[in-house]
């Protein structure tokens, strides 16, 4: 692929591309089908769909409503999306609906080669054990449990971006608060580390601990990755409460290396994070098995009863 392809994709078009195939194929057309029925050649819809090109508005028009498309949000949202595709700045704000707020990030880092990042305030999401995840939903909304359900399988499902063959390689940089950080109380919090410790163990991952003592890494900045590809220039994404935003410009991903060369610099090697992440796992555990007498696991407790108390007032 030459270097103007490269530039030419972005982590929108690649969305977008991937839309494109998404609905062609489920219209039953292949995409020699589709090109013959527009008289394009078959190398144009393979570039749009691959997202190697910024395909123009009426392209785009034209290649959906030829698959069949007809509903008007999905035709204005498709269009809209190819008339900022060329865009390295995108804020992607997050939806009520399921599939939208997860379509993106699930797209750039199953495509990833390579995916770096740091998590200040909880364990990252492709990390997260199934209660972990349940308990964080549970606090963050007040949404039905059906639906916390189906968040909760559709991040176990985003996860096996990590079990895979040929998975991305991973290094994880988690802050010393975001472990000591009690969610779900003592059980949860074993679980979650003896994860932890399982998946350092996968040749193609890496966990590294962030101490307090490294500096002010803890409130400072937020949660980002670095997500690298074989055939596409770098993408950072940063997430927010309420967006998460793609980076693409090379001054904007650089300054978020430097931030994780600082983090490989004075986070615990890889072997003091294995036995920080195992006698912190045994704490927890002990937690849990002197319960009503151990300091912390009654601050534990206390913590999970407060939102409860709040919620049935």
């Amino acid at each position: 692929m030459t270097a103007k392809a490269k530039r030419d994709s972005t982590a929108r078009a690649r969305e977008l591309g991937a839309e494109l195939r998404r609905i062609r194929q489920r219209s039953g057309l292949s995409g020699h089908d589709l090109a013959r029925t527009l008289g394009w050649s078959p190398s144009k819809v393979s570039r749009m769909e691959s997202g190697q090109r910024g395909a123009s508005e009426v392209d785009v028009a034209v290649y959906l409503v030829s698959c069949g498309l007809v509903v008007r949000s999905e035709l204005n949202r498709l269009v809209t999306l190819a008339r900022e595709a060329d865009s390295r700045y995108w804020l992607r704000p997050h939806s009520r609906e399921l599939p939208e707020e997860l379509r993106s990030l699930i797209l750039q880092e199953g495509t990833a080669n390579a995916i770096t990042s740091y998590d200040p305030l909880i364990v990252p999401g492709l990390l997260q054990t199934e209660q972990y995840i349940r308990e964080l939903f549970r606090w963050g909304s007040n949404r039905p449990p059906e639906d916390i359900e189906l968040r909760v399988d559709a991040r176990l499902a985003r996860q096996h971006v990590l079990k895979r063959a040929r998975s991305p390689w991973c290094k994880f940089f988690l802050h010393e608060r975001a472990l000591r950080a009690v969610v779900g109380g003592p059980e949860v919090m074993h679980e979650q580390l003896v994860s932890l410790l399982l998946v350092d163990s996968w040749p193609r991952c890496s966990i590294r601990v962030v101490p307090d003592a490294a500096g002010p890494y803890g409130i400072v900045g937020g949660a980002f990755k670095v997500m690298g590809y074989a055939e596409h220039p770098p993408v950072t994404y940063v997430d927010s409460w309420a967006a998460g935003l793609f980076l693409e410009e090379p001054e904007d991903v650089a300054m978020y290396r430097e931030i994780l060369a600082r983090l490989d610099r004075d986070a615990l090697d890889a072997g003091q994070s294995r036995e920080w992440l195992a006698w912190l796992a045994s704490e927890y555990d002990q937690m849990e098995a002197g319960r009503h007498d151990h300091p912390r696991a009654r601050r534990a407790d206390l913590a999970q009863e407060q939102p409860q108390q709040r919620q049935q007032r």
